[in-house]
């Protein structure tokens, strides 16, 4: 097994008992909603502790229940798990564009001559030809 293999399930292991430990402990039994999120948390506290507290801001939108609420929060989670995985493969795939055209260049006895997006070109490159019929 290679060291990434041991790692990514290391990383895997922890993942699980981050989940699983809670559940098999009873972490939360003691309370009326034992996984609320921290915001319903903050606001039990903040009522408790000053009752008369009036907020600064009032939600734009307010979801009709907790399950909407929920898919409105997956929905925004998946939007921007696929932003990320979209901005990462498009590097990927500029980065292998360029590696096979210098391939390509180097198999035809070539030399690069220019570097990505107008970089200068590296030393020892031969200049780039002005294109035709510029003077």
């Amino acid at each position: 097994m290679s060291r990434n293999a041991k790692i990514n399930t290391l990383l895997l292991l922890v993942v699980v008992a981050l989940a699983v430990l809670p559940l098999a402990l009873g972490l939360g039994d003691h309370k009326e909603e034992p996984f609320a999120g921290a915001d319903a948390e903050a606001e039990t506290a903040i009522t408790e502790l000053r009752p008369d507290y009036e907020p600064w801001f009032a939600p734009l939108y307010e979801p009709p229940s907790g399950e909407v609420e929920s898919a409105l929060f997956a929905l925004q989670a998946a939007l921007g798990a696929g932003v990320l995985a979209y901005y990462f493969g498009v590097r990927r795939g500029r980065r292998q564009g360029e590696a096979r055209a210098e391939a390509r260049v180097r198999a035809e006895g070539g030399v690069r001559t220019a570097g990505p997006a107008g970089a200068a070109p590296g030393p020892g490159a031969a200049p780039v030809p002005p294109p035709p019929g510029d003077a």
